[in-house]
């Protein structure tokens, strides 16, 4: 039998009734001759309910007891929707992630998957059993300890399941019918893409896009496993949502493909730092071992061997880098004259692979945003993105204004 990985998220498996619905869509797929892997999350809130018991019971938690907190709600969704299928007479079973056993590392919280070995799963598919049904999220370390992938995990999940049982698709069943040029609540102008390119959407992942996890769509880029985006709520035989494939796969596309936006992010800047060799290593070095996601870097010309040094990173992390900032500059590590932290930017970015042949976007995106009166603070760029930090009162006018720039709402 060829076979299918279907994963449904936790507003799709909020309750019975969704449940309900969402075995009647692998119900469908079995119809069609599909073995079924159905990966599942928790039901909507009951993750962060269980965090917020976690937090309660203990403000610095065992991170092992934590896992096997966190991970019971994936359980309770796997049996319920197993329970469910084998009530329209199909033959599937629930599986934990030690059961299959998903191989993952020993960091707890944020485990990342090594091995899925396919003989359990593929001997109970020889016997009759059409869908396994699979907890998400988490798997079993070498000590045989329940671990978790942290937020998110389910995706990534259901992409290696997808790699390891060479499945013809992996379907991600959420609350949106697809991947869009941009955030339709932002700009009633956004459209639906019928296909984008892994880079594409690994960039618009890690760039604030919420459809998917960056984990999940860097494993399925490796892997080469086709990913496609549907709606759990639209019907069942609309089965179009948004195909993440090989560039190879798209005919024609946009210069650009979307706009992303990071609203909580920070702008950092260490002031009069010696300019000398090794400093950036003597001031991203400590940033990194606080755990601080430093993203945006710029370096301001030298003058009389001092210069300024700015940084992004998220709102959340700007007292942890305060902190280790101060901690290198009493060590002697570095020296600067002051720390300046502005928490009121955000990020926007332009994604798209027709950037690698096509000149002029960032001019076009630059003159966009001027005609706006949108001061930019800082621009990064790749071969196939352009990110600036602006004024976040700005965020949603340079989102709206850049997805009109390229004419987004327009197929190619």
């Amino acid at each position: 039998m060829p076979r299918l990985v279907m994963k449904f998220g936790g507003t799709s498996v909020a309750n019975l009734d969704r449940i309900r619905n969402a075995a009647e869509r692998v119900r469908l797929e079995v119809a069609k001759g599909y073995d079924v892997i159905v990966i599942v999350s928790a039901m909507s809130g009951k993750t962060n309910e269980l965090v917020g018991w976690v937090n309660e019971t203990s403000a610095f938690y065992d991170a092992r007891e934590y896992d096997a907190v966190v991970s019971s709600g994936e359980n309770v969704t796997a049996g319920l929707m197993a329970l469910t299928l084998q009530e329209m007479d199909i033959p599937a079973r629930s599986w934990q992630g030690w059961q299959v056993p998903v191989q993952t590392t020993s960091a707890h919280a944020n485990a990342r998957i090594e091995a899925i070995p396919s003989a359990n799963l593929d001997e109970k598919f020889a016997q009759g059993m059409r869908v396994a049904v699979v907890a998400g999220f988490q798997g079993v370390s070498p000590e045989g300890r329940i671990t978790t992938l942290g937020r998110g995990g389910s995706d990534t999940t259901a992409v290696a399941f997808a790699a390891a049982f060479d499945a013809e698709r992996c379907d991600i069943y959420t609350d949106v019918d697809g991947v869009y040029t941009t955030d339709p609540r932002i700009s009633s102008k956004a459209r639906k893409l019928d296909k984008i390119a892994f880079e594409e959407m690994l960039e618009l992942a890690s760039l604030g896009a919420k459809v998917l996890q960056t984990r999940s769509v860097e494993l399925a880029m490796r892997f080469n496993v086709r990913l496609r985006v549907l709606s759990s709520f639209e019907d069942p035989s609309d089965t179009a949502g948004t195909l993440v494939c090989a560039e190879e796969e798209i005919m024609e596309s946009n210069v650009v493909a979307g706009v992303a936006y990071s609203r909580d992010e920070a702008k950092m800047t260490l002031i009069s730092v010696a300019d000398r060799p090794g400093i950036a290593a003597a001031i991203f070095g400590p940033l990194s071992e606080a755990g601080v996601n430093v993203d945006m870097i710029v370096q301001n010309i030298s003058e009389d061997g001092r210069t300024d040094m700015t940084f992004s990173c998220p709102t959340d992390q700007v007292l942890r880098a305060e902190k280790a900032m101060q901690t290198a500059k009493d060590e002697g590590t570095i020296n600067y004259h002051d720390l300046v932290a502005d928490e009121a930017v955000a990020k926007v970015s332009v994604v798209g692979i027709g950037m690698r042949s096509h000149a002029g976007v960032a001019a076009q995106m630059f003159r966009a945003l001027h005609r706006e009166g949108i001061n930019i603070k800082v621009i990064t760029t790749s071969e196939i993105k352009i990110s600036v930090l602006i004024e976040r009162k700005y965020m949603e006018l340079a989102v709206q204004t850049l997805h009109d720039a390229f004419e987004l709402e327009k197929a190619a």
